[in-house]
């Protein structure tokens, strides 16, 4: 599947510890350069888990009844982990079901330089 810089998509997404996966969405991080020319992407992960909100600068939250959180295709209000990233085949993701959109994704390169410490 060809993907697209601020998609959001569903994958097979493995725990960290390896011990099993699930199914649940994730943007697409990685420039769509890169997209095109090789078969794996960049994503973070998301969650909509309450436990998982730490307020940090790495995260950025999505409210669902927002305009542009309708756009995502998201069912709940969640939260993009960008200190949870993996590089995916993009043959195994299983759909977009949304995007985020060019402002949100500038929020998301701000978020992501904190993951990374990036000044």
């Amino acid at each position: 599947m060809n993907v697209q810089r601020g998609n959001i998509v569903l994958v097979d997404f493995p725990y960290s510890d390896q011990t099993g996966h699930k199914v649940r969405p994730a943007l697409v991080v990685q420039s769509d350069v890169w997209n095109q020319k090789l078969d794996d992407t960049i994503i973070a992960l998301i969650t909509s888990s309450r436990h998982r909100r730490i307020g940090a600068a790495t995260q950025y939250s999505i409210d669902i009844s927002t305009a542009e959180g309708k756009k995502t295709g998201l069912r709940l209000n969640s939260i993009i982990q960008c200190e949870n990233l993996i590089t995916y085949h993009q043959s195994l993701i299983i759909r977009v079901i949304g995007h985020l959109s060019a402002s949100e994704m500038q929020q998301i390169n701000t978020c992501l330089k904190a993951t990374l410490n990036i000044p």
